[in-house]
């Protein structure tokens, strides 16, 4: 028999036959999905019939369970890409395309100290956590009770935690990051930002900022977009700001059938990253001119420190080449 993972790892994987309390994700014919935590004596039911949860007990994940009227499950423990897009939400989750790009592109390390706000749901809580590791530190800020306590609730769910207890790596603080930040007693290596607003919290970042760490925004719209780069780049302290979104297709595959998918998860947010200066110094000025117009009379956001005073004076002309 395969040996567990050790539960100081604290990674939200289990090995070995399906256990009591874990739950498991089951999948039909149609790719419907059901998550349910197996307890002795119980039943699980659908439009398909049923079966008993002590059917799935005991045996290794990676089987097919039939039920009382012939449905067939798939059945394997939730992934953590798949767990953070079924479980309770008090807001919107981090989707698994953009917590792996906040993973890797804000280079999330073992034993890093990462500051998260908000905590949403939990989703990108949990793969912080699993990055940092039990010796890392994640410390997540929420203004909303009722968020935080779903968060609590899946994270704790996701690794197993018992009860009255959480990650080790994990402090969940009720209240504004701009205000609370600011307390912290030592630098901190990550800033992540999932929030309405997170210009706002910008300065607060860049307090608490060691030099070289990374500040890391993730908003939904053109508008905050903008707002949150101009900030960044008015504030002076950080690297010109890398902006993107990922954008993720699935293909149709059988036999000489081979085309794109008909669905694909689309837009659903844009990321930002800034690395923090040291104390005093700033980037490199921009040889580069701005587009004509982009800060010309209509725009009303912050200017970057180092833009040449004719282009704040030029009309858009919309027949220049």
């Amino acid at each position: 028999m395969v040996d567990d993972v050790a539960p100081e790892a604290w990674s939200g994987v289990h090995r070995g036959p399906l256990r009591a309390g874990e739950w498991v994700r089951l999948t039909d014919s149609k790719g419907r999905r059901h998550n349910i935590c197996l307890e002795p004596g119980k039943r699980f039911f659908s439009n398909r019939g049923h079966f008993d949860h002590d059917e799935l007990i005991g045996r290794e994940e990676g089987f097919t369970v039939a039920s009382s009227a012939g449905g067939q499950y798939l059945v394997f423990r939730p992934l953590l890409s798949e767990f953070v897009v079924s479980m309770p939400r008090g807001a919107a989750v981090v989707y698994p395309k953009d917590a792996a790009q906040i993973v890797a592109m804000a280079d999330i390390f073992p034993g890093a100290h990462v500051v998260e706000a908000g905590v949403g749901s939990g989703a990108l809580t949990c793969s912080l956590l699993r990055a940092v590791g039990p010796h890392g530190r994640v410390s997540s800020y929420e203004r909303r009770e009722e968020f935080a306590d779903v968060a609590r609730q899946n994270v704790n769910q996701f690794f197993s935690a018992p009860d009255g207890r959480s990650h080790p790596a994990w402090n969940l603080t009720l209240g504004d990051l701009a205000e609370e930040l600011p307390r912290e007693p030592e630098p901190v290596d990550r800033v992540i930002l999932d929030m309405l607003a997170p210009w706002d919290c910008l300065e607060a970042a860049a307090g608490a900022l060691r030099p070289g760490g990374i500040v890391c925004a993730y908003v939904a719209t053109t508008t905050q977009l903008s707002r949150f780069v101009e900030t960044t780049r008015a504030h002076g302290g950080f690297t010109e700001p890398a902006v993107w979104e990922s954008l993720v297709r699935d293909w149709h595959v059988e036999g000489l059938a081979v085309r794109p998918g008909h669905k694909m998860i689309g837009h659903t947010a844009f990321l930002v990253t800034a690395r923090r200066m040291a104390p005093g110094e700033r980037p490199p000025i921009k040889k580069r001119r701005p587009a004509p117009g982009a800060y010309g009379p209509d725009y009303t956001g912050p200017r970057p420190p180092d833009l040449p005073p004719q282009v704040l004076e030029e009309e858009f002309d919309s027949g220049t080449t």
